[in-house]
């Protein structure tokens, strides 16, 4: 099992304002801050600083391609719906092949109007490198306000993924990127996570049934707590699983449960119909009453 590097150790001391104690090194002293009753509410995503919308927009239910279904008019009335709601985060990545109908549909909206985050599958700091100015361009962004290493299956990622870890970070001092970070796909990458704080943001698979999740809630939850009171944004995905689990009231259940956690800052569900984020924007007021 690699350790924390002095680099690292450096970089959360600096990210979180210097905070720390011989007890607990990485401990993130999280600003005071009323629980989200609704949706639409503003969080701030840890030590990034950065503010979104408590419920996002997915565009990857069964790889994108319900999104990619609805065709560019669809997709654009359900983004643009979605605006006029409050809602300000659009959550997408390379393999969902919906980078164009994310730019289409936010055509003419101001840029501080919404947040977006994708995910990158390269393995390598060039590739990387490349992604981050094609990612650029295909959204027609400036700046990506969080971009992710999408999917590390290994419980080496954190040293194996260094070279592309430092390629995010050098994008990041630029300016090209505002917040980096990661998702897994398995236990052993999740636990691993534990041993770096090079992220700014954790994208995590929640809910809890289990369902399509790194292990049981359980574990899960708990390796979730200590990442964010090391600091870190997270983002919650799978929320709803992949098929909203069959009934509004186990979607509410699953709310209840993610919002009850106090440790998942805001979740990105894939919608397909304006019927179905309206009734989820419900069901947060519900789940948070």
């Amino acid at each position: 099992m690699s350790t924390i590097t002095r680099r690292d150790f450096l970089a959360g001391l600096t990210a979180a304002g210097g905070v720390a104690t011989l007890a607990e090194p990485f401990t993130f002293a999280a600003e005071s801050r009323a629980k989200p009753k609704k949706g639409t509410d503003l969080v701030k995503l840890g030590r990034s600083g950065l503010e979104t919308t408590v419920l996002g927009i997915g565009t990857g239910t069964n790889s994108g391609r319900q999104q990619r279904d609805l065709g560019q008019a669809g997709f654009t009335k359900l983004v643009r719906h979605a605006l006029d709601r409050g809602i300000r985060y659009v959550d997408t990545a390379d393999s969902y092949q919906t980078h164009p109908m994310v730019r289409k549909a936010l055509e003419g909206v101001p840029r501080d109007k919404y947040f977006i985050q994708s995910k990158s599958g390269q393995k390598r700091p060039e590739g990387m490198k490349a992604d981050i100015e094609r990612f650029r361009k295909e959204l027609n962004t400036d700046y990506v306000d969080s971009l992710l290493m999408h999917a590390m299956f290994k419980g080496g990622w954190p040293t194996d993924m260094r070279p592309v870890m430092d390629v995010l970070r050098e994008a990041k001092e630029k300016g090209r990127v505002r917040a980096m970070g990661f998702s897994c796909h398995g236990w052993p990458p999740l636990e691993a996570s534990l041993e770096t704080e090079w992220p700014d943001i954790q994208l995590v698979r929640i809910n809890p049934f289990g369902t399509m999740m790194d292990d049981s809630p359980e574990k899960v939850a708990a390796v979730v707590k200590k990442a964010h009171a090391r600091g870190r944004g997270i983002i919650g995905m799978k929320i709803y699983g992949e098929t909203g689990f069959g009934s509004k009231e186990k979607r509410l259940q699953s709310l209840k449960y993610v919002l009850g956690l106090g440790c998942v800052d805001c979740f990105t569900i894939g919608f397909t119909s304006t019927q179905q984020l309206d009734e989820t924007l419900e069901l947060i007021e519900q789940a948070s009453a």
